[in-house]
């Protein structure tokens, strides 16, 4: 790696943490930049993302201890949930992503990433309505638990699978649930715990991680995550979000085209 490939990709994780604590999804563009910029294998790639993550997690999940989001018994319960159910799905994707080749992890990669702005663009032009949902979406009730359940399994084997983290679609699939947003983003940081930790469980175990390249891009994208959260303070993330977006379905379209491939 050149020196100035290893400042680009440092660059990309600082500004990659400072949209997980601004806008949500930011770790997702370490696992981009792996896969397009470095000649390593998916699972390295995966593996390696994963490790990051789980560094985030642990930051995002203290702040919002601090601020209150987690303070409830409801919403403990609904973290526990969503993150036990999650430990199933990362471990199964990281297993499976030891038998994609390049191209076809490419080809997910760019679907998801697509998507995930297509997401994301519903998700601002619906905000307003999404913001009047009920204060707690009944998290604790039956229906509730089953919602946190399946949502735990849906978002982990992506996670895994492709070492994109959780918040990237739990926060967008929750709010549209009808879970309210910072309570989402709340919850989805302690699941990203549990499914960064547990997919890199599983690459580690077929010796699929890059340690000094987890090192390069984890330190930056930690100290993004903390310059988040005092540039969140300052700003109106609506216009990010939206610009946000079209970056990731430009991305998505471009790694689908198959000029991402390497």
């Amino acid at each position: 790696m050149t020196l100035g490939l290893g400042f680009i990709l440092v660059l990309i994780a600082l500004v990659g943490g400072v949209c997980i604590t601004t806008i949500g999804p930011g770790g997702i563009f370490v696992t981009i930049a792996l896969f397009l910029l470095l000649d390593i294998d998916p699972a390295t790639v995966a593996g390696t993302a994963s490790v990051t993550f789980i560094g985030t997690g642990l930051l995002g999940s203290y702040a919002y201890l601090r601020s209150g989001q987690l303070a409830t018994r409801t919403a403990r319960n609904a973290a526990l949930i969503l993150s036990l159910t999650s430990v199933v799905g990362a471990f199964v994707g990281a297993r499976l992503n030891t038998v994609l080749d390049a191209d076809l992890f490419g080809l997910l990669l760019g679907a998801f990433v697509l998507m995930t702005g297509v997401i994301i663009f519903a998700l601002e032009r619906s905000r307003a309505r999404a913001l009047e949902a009920p204060a707690d979406f009944e998290l604790d009730s039956p229906k509730g638990r089953l919602a946190m359940a399946g949502l735990g399994l849906a978002v982990g084997l992506p996670g895994g699978l492709l070492g994109v983290g959780g918040p990237v679609l739990a926060v967008p699939l929750m709010v549209v649930l009808g879970v309210p947003m910072l309570l989402a983003v709340a919850l989805a940081q302690v699941q990203s715990i549990f499914i960064a930790a547990f997919a890199a469980l599983g690459f580690a175990m077929v010796g699929a991680i890059d340690w000094g390249l987890a090192v390069l891009v984890g330190i930056p994208l930690f100290i993004g995550t903390i310059a988040g959260w005092v540039i969140a303070r300052r700003i109106d993330p609506t216009r990010l979000k939206t610009g946000l977006a079209f970056v990731l379905v430009a991305l998505g379209i471009y790694m689908l085209s198959g000029a991402g491939a390497t």
